[in-house]
């Protein structure tokens, strides 16, 4: 197999022209950004909410843990914030309901309320499936990032469900 690759890549190669090199980049190259990646920090409240923050847009995705839709059994409503609504860190932002119980859902940082994720409302169920991913609550712009500080680490998360 090996030798079928390098025999076509040897093929692919002598049959490629060569450009000759240009002594100077092109503007466009010396001007063009470096690709930095935009880094993704989740973190964790001992209510069992997730916020996954993009440093590059200052915002935060709130979500439920999968261990809390666990222990709620089938979501069946779920009450999110309104757009534009200014939430602080600890301040009720919500509630879920399931055939076993209801849980109030808490904002784990403090910022204003961008976006909701609407599926929620016709399919509540979502939460249950994929509740850390396409069941995402809202999306908060934050106001003061030193406040995921304040928050768990996955690790300390788990080390606390465990006992």
């Amino acid at each position: 197999m090996q030798s079928c690759l390098r025999a076509a890549l040897r093929t692919r190669l002598s049959a490629a022209p060569l450009r000759p090199r240009v002594a100077t980049a092109s503007p466009l190259l010396r001007s063009a950004p470096l690709n930095l990646r935009a880094l993704h920090i989740k973190k964790y409240t001992s209510e069992h909410e997730l916020v996954n923050f993009d440093d590059s847009t200052g915002v935060g995705i709130i979500s439920i843990t999968d261990h809390a839709q666990s222990v709620l059994g089938d979501v069946v409503f779920v009450e999110l914030p309104e757009v534009g609504s200014s939430v602080a860190q600890g301040d009720q932002i919500g509630a879920v309901e399931s055939v076993k119980a209801a849980s109030d859902i808490y904002a784990p940082i403090s910022g204003t309320v961008e976006e909701i994720n609407e599926t929620l409302s016709s399919e509540p169920g979502l939460l249950n499936k994929s509740a850390e991913e396409k069941g995402w609550l809202c999306k908060i712009k934050l106001s003061d990032p030193s406040e995921l500080d304040k928050l768990m680490t996955l690790e300390e998360y788990q080390n606390s469900i465990e006992h």
